[in-house]
């Protein structure tokens, strides 16, 4: 008798073990581990953040800092504009493409040396035509990472040169600036170049750039994006890679062992978060008359689609986006957490013809509002820029 009621209650004991929710995370994924002092693996197309190790502590980032200089100005300049040397960039020490004082380059061009070859004299000849002057440019690189909402981030310089002691990022913030960068195609295109020739005005031979990123030949799939290193920051490294249809990027910083370490994070990303599609666009929103406004696919581990949920927010009848044919939002939440919101259209709406953007959208940063003020921002920012190319002119003639 007493061993019968022993195995009964073993056997409720075992029962009550196996419906317990937090025996689900058998399903989660396994831990990794880097050599890294600091790394984040993110999903492009989402955003989401799929493993972090001091994700948040600011570091130095060495040349990593030329993903936000690329960016900026291939938003911000004319690819075919002509870019002059100046007496700064010429002599700017550390890693160079050994550009001659007075010499001029298209910035399409420049860039390719900036991010394959690290050129610290492009990064500052670059920073000089956007900005007007070096610190007009780094005014526009915080702004930018403000706005991307990289809140753990500070900018002195567009090189990244261990000058002074402000200049900082962390790695989910160059994650999220890399996430933002590849979805630019001009960005995109250049990162994943292994080899590039450009004119040399100087001699009768090609400049000839390969990229330093060997994870563009060590991995299958890879496709960006930059390399750094400097004495204080030591080696850091940003990557990338895409397999069926998913894009990852890796954020090492201070790694002895950076190659192998990237290699492993993607591989563990693309096994254990797996990009899926969670509504279609034109999908019919079940319980409503209504369809999805744009395909949403996010990263999701074994047993997480179980988690998923939505619901559905009405728009006023009175309001302007009720009169262009949306008719609400679709909520979408991991584990009662907000991940993404989808707009809800007519069947017959025009705006299902508009091509859809990518789901990732970046969080505004604490520092950013959209005010009166911000609307200024351009009109005040050229004339900061003016302001220092008179300032810069006399020398740079």
């Amino acid at each position: 008798m007493k061993k019968r009621v022993k195995f009964i209650i073993m056997c409720s004991a075992l029962i009550n073990l196996l419906l317990t929710p937090w025996a689900l995370v058998e399903a989660a994924p396994p831990g990794i581990h880097t050599n890294a002092v600091g790394a984040s693996l993110i999903d492009v197309e989402s955003g989401r953040i799929l493993y972090s190790e001091k994700g948040d502590t600011p570091m130095r980032i060495a040349s990593l800092t030329k993903i936000m200089t690329a960016i900026i100005a291939i938003e911000q300049g004319k690819l075919n504009d002509k870019v002059k040397v100046s007496k700064t960039a010429f002599g700017k020490e550390g890693s160079s493409i050994y550009l001659k004082l007075g010499e001029e380059m298209r910035l399409h061009d420049m860039l390719y040396g900036l991010m394959l070859r690290s050129g610290n004299d492009a990064a500052t000849a670059i920073a000089e035509y956007i900005g007007g002057s070096v610190d007009g440019f780094v005014y526009l690189m915080n702004e930018k990472a403000r706005m991307l909402g990289m809140d753990h981030s500070h900018f002195t310089n567009p090189s990244g040169l261990d000058e002074g002691e402000g200049h900082r990022s962390s790695p989910n913030d160059m994650a999220k600036l890399t996430a933002y960068a590849l979805k630019n195609p001009v960005f995109k295109e250049i990162v994943s170049t292994k080899l590039k020739k450009v004119p040399n005005p100087n001699e009768a031979w090609d400049y000839s750039w390969l990229n330093k990123n060997k994870m563009l030949s060590l991995f299958e799939g890879a496709d960006g994006v930059k390399t750094g290193y400097t004495k204080l920051a030591k080696r850091c490294l940003v990557s990338s890679a895409t397999r069926d249809g998913q894009q990852l990027a890796v954020v090492t910083l201070n790694d002895g062992d950076d190659w192998a370490d990237h290699a492993r994070l993607l591989q563990y990303g693309f096994k254990y978060y797996p990009l899926q599609t969670i509504v279609k666009k034109g999908d019919a929103i079940e319980g409503t008359p209504w369809v999805a406004g744009r395909t949403f696919s996010y990263p999701l581990a074994e047993g997480e689609a179980a988690q998923l949920t939505h619901n559905v927010t009405l728009v006023d009848p009175a309001s302007t986006e009720y009169r262009l044919a949306e008719r609400g939002t679709l909520q979408y939440s991991l584990q009662q957490k907000l991940i993404q919101t989808v707009p809800i259209y007519d069947k017959a709406s025009p705006l299902l013809q508009v091509q859809s953007q990518s789901t990732f959208s970046f969080q505004e940063g604490k520092a950013y509002q959209e005010t009166l003020l911000t609307h200024y921002s351009f009109i005040c920012r050229m004339l900061i820029q003016e302001l220092f190319s008179i300032s810069t002119s006399r020398w740079e003639d």
